[in-house]
């Protein structure tokens, strides 16, 4: 993050992870997930376009980052995919974990967490694939 004029400008700097022989980049995305809310709500990504996610639980609660649609429309790493499960990833208070993935599918994709009543105290959002 770089302060440009009293304000904070967030930029992407590509990773290279070295999966393999072949070096792959990667645009890393950050999601805070706290007591109710994703920050960022609405995620953009583009069709092809290797991210890393990396998803934090900065809540005082367990919680979770449902998204079946989109997981199921994009490639997750090989060994990422144990931490999707039915297209969730669950994070306890305080743990933060990274996954790597390739959305295949242009679309619009719903996250929620799906703890009791989470979803209608406002943890909800979307994915934008373009």
């Amino acid at each position: 993050m770089i302060k440009f004029a009293g304000t904070f400008v967030l930029m992407a700097i590509p990773l290279v992870s070295m999966s393999g022989a072949a070096a792959q980049t990667m645009t890393p995305i950050s999601i805070t997930l706290t007591n109710y809310a994703f920050t960022p709500s609405a995620l953009n990504m583009k069709s092809g376009v290797t991210y890393q996610m990396h998803l934090i639980n900065n809540g005082s609660k367990d919680h979770n980052f449902s998204a079946p649609e989109f997981f199921a429309a994009s490639k997750v790493a090989p060994e990422d995919q144990a931490k999707v499960e039915k297209g969730l990833v669950s994070l306890e208070r305080a743990q933060s974990l990274d996954i790597v993935v390739t959305p295949d599918r242009p679309g619009t994709y719903a996250v929620e967490c799906t703890h009791f009543m989470h979803k209608m105290m406002g943890m909800h959002g979307s994915i934008v694939v373009q």
